[in-house]
């Protein structure tokens, strides 16, 4: 992987994102039918807003148990509540043509596992630590990469 290339080039694009208006109930459905950890949240312009990530959902689901009362209630308490009340505000973003280094700088120094890229203030994508991770897996490896490890 080039660090220096632009993190456009590792960006998920097609981005499920939600509303700050949008019912705790719809991110719920979101990270039971994704295999996803973070939501961008974007207003009516499609400027982000902020991010929904499932550590942070799971924690504010935290005290449920599971009888059927419980996930009734919780059905009720999910309806009730708003994504702007429960979302992270203020976080780190990087335009499209930034070099990757920068997304792995702002991972490093705030340890955030997710990382909204925007053209100007439009959510265009979304970068992962796991986005890194399987570039990394995937890129190609010559033999003098062989030649540099020391047994």
């Amino acid at each position: 992987m080039n660090v220096l290339a632009p993190v456009s080039t590792l960006m998920t694009t097609n981005v499920i994102t939600v509303a700050p208006e949008d019912s705790l109930h719809k991110v719920k459905e979101i990270f039971d039918q994704h295999n996803i950890h973070h939501i961008p949240v974007v207003d009516e312009d499609h400027k982000i807003a902020g991010i929904v990530s499932k550590t942070d959902f799971l924690h504010f689901l935290r005290g449920y148990a599971r009888t059927t009362a419980d996930i009734i209630n919780e059905e009720a308490h999910l309806r009730a509540w708003k994504v702007e009340e429960v979302m992270i505000r203020g976080l780190a973003k990087v335009d499209q043509n930034e070099p990757i280094r920068t997304a792995l700088e702002v991972f490093k120094t705030n340890r955030l596992h997710a990382l909204p890229i925007v053209e100007g203030n439009q959510l265009v994508g979304i970068v992962t630590t796991y986005d890194v991770i399987k570039a990394l897996a995937e890129a190609p490896i010559s033999l003098d990469d062989y030649k540099m490890v020391k047994v």
